[in-house]
């Protein structure tokens, strides 16, 4: 991709949701439809687009992608229908029966509840374990690739490198022991109904509209301080992380495959603020005493199997701050990667 400021959402949209060749050739050794379990979310649209083109490139424009989600946002609906998404508008936490749900071989699980976990843990644990047991059992003969988070590693300092898919979980506070949970209820449904599942430990996708990289690039520009108390963090560009969910399917097993997606490199926050300031042209105010840990985690097994992405950390701090720059929308959902008690 050559490294161009996004002129707008439309610009951005696009390259979210175009299939690199890698994926293209993954596709065309599948075959059939694809269920995305909570569609309407913020990954959730630009991965059911990007299916979409890629199944189409891959000469399997017969095959269906199939977003469920409540789908509270018409224009979310409308530009998933454009795409030729079939739309699916149902609640799974609601709805006690899945039996209408389309069948399909393949299923990507992207339901979470992250933010009010700490006020509502009960709607946490309801949502992030609770249902993926109901999911389970509706598509137990398929394959079903799992979002998760690097939340459920303990944390880590960052000369480690950060956690390896081996380094036993040790999440902090009710989000992160909810994930735990949602893993370890499809793990059970693995284990016996052998189902395939492929777990996938995301830290943190950078959309440009939200992120860490918006957080930072946002507090700067708005001459806030940005809190060093986590000194380090990873990122990875959303298209590629879009593209390893999809191809994870193909590595779903019984024994339960699970890759740590994020970017090749260990950021310091302290860096990635300065290099703002210095594209903004703004001083930088850091806040909070560095901590030796953070949650970071190791991608060498997602690099190796998947490739590198196709933008660097650096490429992602740019395009950020000429977004942030040209006033682009940004969500009001920050990502709170700086929370340390994993109250969120």
């Amino acid at each position: 991709m050559t490294l161009q400021a996004f002129p707008g959402e439309a610009a951005l949209e696009d390259a979210l949701t175009t299939p690199s060749p890698a994926l293209v050739a993954d596709l065309a050794e599948g075959a059939g439809d694809l269920v995305i379990l909570g569609a309407g979310g913020k990954m959730g649209p630009t991965l059911a687009i990007l299916a979409r083109r890629g199944l189409d490139a891959a000469g399997r424009s017969g095959d269906r992608v199939h977003a469920v989600s409540r789908f509270g946002d018409a224009a979310v609906r409308a530009r998933l229908e454009a795409a030729g998404v079939r739309v699916v508008p149902f609640d799974l936490i609601e709805n006690d029966d899945f039996s209408t749900l389309p069948d399909a071989p393949n299923v990507v699980f992207m339901v979470g509840a992250k933010f009010g976990a700490a006020t509502s843990p009960s709607w946490a644990w309801e949502v992030n374990a609770a249902l993926p047991d109901r999911v389970a059992r509706r598509y137990r003969d398929s394959a079903i690739a799992v979002m998760s988070t690097g939340n459920v590693y303990p944390f880590v300092p960052a000369s480690s490198g950060g956690a390896t898919e081996d380094v036993a979980p040790a999440p902090i506070g009710e989000y992160a022991q909810s994930c735990l949970g949602r893993e370890r209820v499809f793990e059970f449904g693995a284990q016996e109904r052998g189902t395939r599942v492929s777990i996938i430990r995301l830290n943190y996708a950078i959309d440009l509209r939200y992120g860490v990289l918006a957080d930072i690039a946002g507090a700067v520009h708005a001459d806030q301080p940005v809190s060093v108390a986590t000194a380090n963090v990873n990122v990875v560009w959303q298209g590629y992380a879009n593209e390893v969910v999809l191809r994870s399917i193909g590595h779903a097993t019984s024994d339960v495959f699970t890759v740590n997606l994020t970017g090749p490199e260990t950021l310091s926050v302290a860096a990635v603020a300065h290099r703002f300031g210095t594209l903004f042209g703004r001083d930088v105010q850091l806040v909070d005493e560095p901590q030796p840990t953070a949650l970071l985690n190791d991608s060498r097994r997602c690099m190796a199997l998947f490739g590198y992405p196709s933008l660097s950390a650096d490429a992602l701090i740019a395009l950020q701050a000429a977004w942030v720059e040209a006033g682009h929308p940004i969500s009001a959902k920050p990502t709170k990667w700086a929370v340390r008690d994993g109250r969120f």
